[in-house]
């Protein structure tokens, strides 16, 4: 069996960025019977829903996106519609279409860096952080495949445990 290949890149050869100045909501009166969810890329991550129906950024499962917070480096993958509140983070998305963005997205996830001072780092910092990624768009399909499955698998996981808290809430205060 032939050993598979991995190449060393620049993450800025891989993601290119879009500033998210066109899709920062105009008001933070957010109510739940709203349709378009507000992100942040910080760990609230849905900080509630809007009503706003211009400036909103498209994504969807086959066109996502992963919000990249400039300051604190934490980022999520998204893959529907939304608008953001502040213009502290940065859109990423594949410059290359034989790049799997899902696996792109758990490389960048796994970098081993504390960030040291308030700055943006995106592009200072991180566009030159040297990455190892397989060459093969099948084996990094594969890749991301595998941990997209992971998260879905710990996201049901997660919904039952909250779904038993509230049960067991519920016969203790009884």
């Amino acid at each position: 069996m032939k050993p598979k290949v991995w190449e060393q890149r620049k993450l800025g050869e891989i993601l290119e960025y879009e500033q998210p100045g066109p899709y920062i909501v105009d008001s933070t009166d957010y109510d739940n019977s709203y349709s378009t969810p507000v992100l942040t890329a910080g760990q609230s991550f849905i900080l509630g829903y809007t009503n706003e129906t211009a400036g909103i950024k498209k994504a969807t499962p086959d066109n996502p996106v992963i919000i990249f917070d400039d300051f604190t480096t934490s980022s999520h993958y998204v893959d529907f519609s939304f608008k953001v509140k502040s213009s502290a983070m940065k859109f990423l998305t594949l410059k290359n279409d034989t790049d799997d963005i899902y696996c792109i997205n758990n490389v960048l996830e796994n970098i081993d860096y504390i960030p040291a001072s308030h700055e943006r780092h995106w592009i200072s910092i991180f566009t030159n952080f040297d990455v190892r990624v397989p060459s093969s768009r099948e084996e990094q399909k594969s890749i991301g495949d595998y941990f997209r499955n992971l998260d879905t698998l710990i996201a049901l996981h997660q919904r039952q445990t909250d779904f038993y808290k509230k049960i067991s809430f519920y016969y203790i205060s009884s």
